[in-house]
């Protein structure tokens, strides 16, 4: 009772409606206090109302609740009353934006269906530069961070694979000119390396004999000091006929044409292909020994079409073997082939690469990594940076106390995690690299909710015929 009469004095005092409930369940006796109207200052205009029950409701207007009760006035020096924000900033609220991001705006503090509280905005985040303002809490939550942007050079990383091919330079076929019989063919198998001048095979020609009785007979009958001129007509038919070197030089020592000719290996190399059988019929033009020095090979590699326009002959290249993981071979590019293949839509390039040990074999596969690195600096800033919407891009500019300015750029070479910028930033303007996708976010949900500020006056003014309907 005493607690009872102590609430009765302080209701009239203070301007407090009481209200006396009995709870059945429990027995019990409550106590419900209130503001009424009355007691609410004069000669001032409400901020907005609020439910007088407690609960988080509110309007702009006067209201009553489902029991008919008054909702309460909330004046702008109120502390009792609960105004969201307040404590947290002293600058004039416009309104409260949808918390999800949607066009949606309230003057009084209000909740949207999934129990979130409205977001209020102050006066000076909204301007009109086209810049976007964030608080420094939202900066630091958010985690937006800026880089200057410099100059640095950029590398375009292009990959491209392909195979091991012999030089064709460094290819040596041993064919007859003339029709021959093998007559024995040294220890030599196909993939047997081989020595420049080693024995590979005896030839018996009667071409080559002929040819070789006839300059004999020209030298030893008309000798004044060496071959004259009327024998080199004899020596070049055997010159023709393919005899090495070697022999001819040697029939000019002693005097003596040779029944069968010793064929040698014109270079250092391996047996790619072995013909010859002794006893055979060779035919002119048949081949019977093939060779090839791959101390010098080349990787034909193919690159993209879109990726064409950053390879050049001269480039340096790491070539990568699929049978030695680990072991990098360098080389150069020599040619571009000028011709794109209308299937895969690449472009074949040679890179000419030193084999010394013969690890790389013809129609290995590999995989070359080219360094189309300029030494020349460009423009450049993190790729994480831009913006693409695929029509456009955008960075966002750091203006410095929270503001960003969205700025459309014209970009270059990529490589390395940097872009070239050919247009729209300077040497040194701070950009966006992180979180910039939020801000992007930010600047969209303003512009929307200015849109949807100037649509709503137009949309409240009521049409012609409006008046006239009861």
């Amino acid at each position: 009772m005493k607690t009872l009469r102590l609430l009765t004095i302080l209701a009239l005092g203070g301007g407090l409606a009481l209200g006396v409930y009995w709870f059945s369940n429990g027995g019990r006796w409550s106590v419900h206090a209130e503001v009424t109207p009355a007691a609410a200052p004069a000669n001032r205009a409400p901020l907005y109302y609020r439910d007088p029950s407690g609960a988080p409701l509110w309007s702009a207007a006067p209201k009553k609740d489902d029991r008919g009760r008054d909702y309460l006035p909330v004046y702008d020096d109120d502390q009792a009353a609960p105004k969201p924000a307040q404590a947290a900033s002293s600058r004039k609220i416009l309104h409260y934006r949808n918390p999800m991001g949607l066009p949606d705006t309230s003057p009084v503090p209000k909740k949207d269906p999934m129990g979130m509280n409205y977001i209020p905005v102050y006066e000076g985040d909204e301007v009109d530069d086209g810049t976007v303002k964030l608080s420094p809490g939202k900066i630091q939550r958010t985690g937006v961070k800026s880089e200057p942007v410099e100059r640095r050079a950029i590398r375009v990383a292009v990959k491209a694979p392909g195979t091991i091919q012999l030089d064709e330079r460094r290819v040596s076929v041993i064919a007859m000119r003339a029709e021959s019989f093998v007559q024995k063919v040294a220890d030599v198998t196909t993939g047997t390396r081989v020595k420049a001048g080693q024995p590979l095979m005896e030839i018996y020609s009667s071409a080559v004999a002929s040819a070789a009785a006839e300059y004999l007979a020209t030298i030893t009958s008309k000798t004044v000091g060496g071959v004259e001129m009327y024998g080199r007509g004899s020596r070049q038919r055997l010159v023709n006929l393919d005899v090495p070197e070697p022999v001819i030089a040697e029939m000019e020592k002693t005097r003596v044409a040779p029944v069968t000719v010793h064929w040698s290996a014109p270079r250092d190399g391996i047996v790619l292909e072995r013909n010859a059988i002794e006893g055979m019929r060779a035919n002119p033009g048949d081949v019977l020994f093939r060779i090839a020095d791959t101390s010098l090979v080349w990787a034909l590699v193919d690159v993209a079409e879109r990726d064409l326009g950053n390879v050049a002959v001269g480039q340096s290249v790491a070539v990568r073997a699929r049978s030695f993981p680990g072991r990098i071979f360098s080389g150069k590019i020599a040619v571009v082939y000028p011709q794109v293949n209308r299937e895969t839509r690449t472009v074949r390039v040679r890179i000419e690469l030193a084999n010394p040990d013969a690890a790389l074999l013809p129609d290995m596969y590999v995989d070359a990594d080219i360094n189309t690195a300029d030494s020349t600096p460009v423009l450049a800033i993190q790729d994480s940076s831009v913006l693409d919407t695929g029509a456009r891009q955008a960075v966002l500019v750091d203006k410095g106390e929270g503001r960003f300015e969205p700025r459309e750029v014209k970009l270059g070479r990529r490589g390395g995690g940097y872009i070239e910028v050919r247009d729209g930033l300077a040497d040194g303007e701070a950009v966006v690299t992180s979180a910039n996708f939020l801000i992007d976010a930010e600047s969209n949900l303003k512009a929307a909710l200015k849109g949807f500020a100037e649509a709503a006056p137009q949309a409240s003014k009521p049409g012609p015929a409006t008046g006239d309907r009861k």
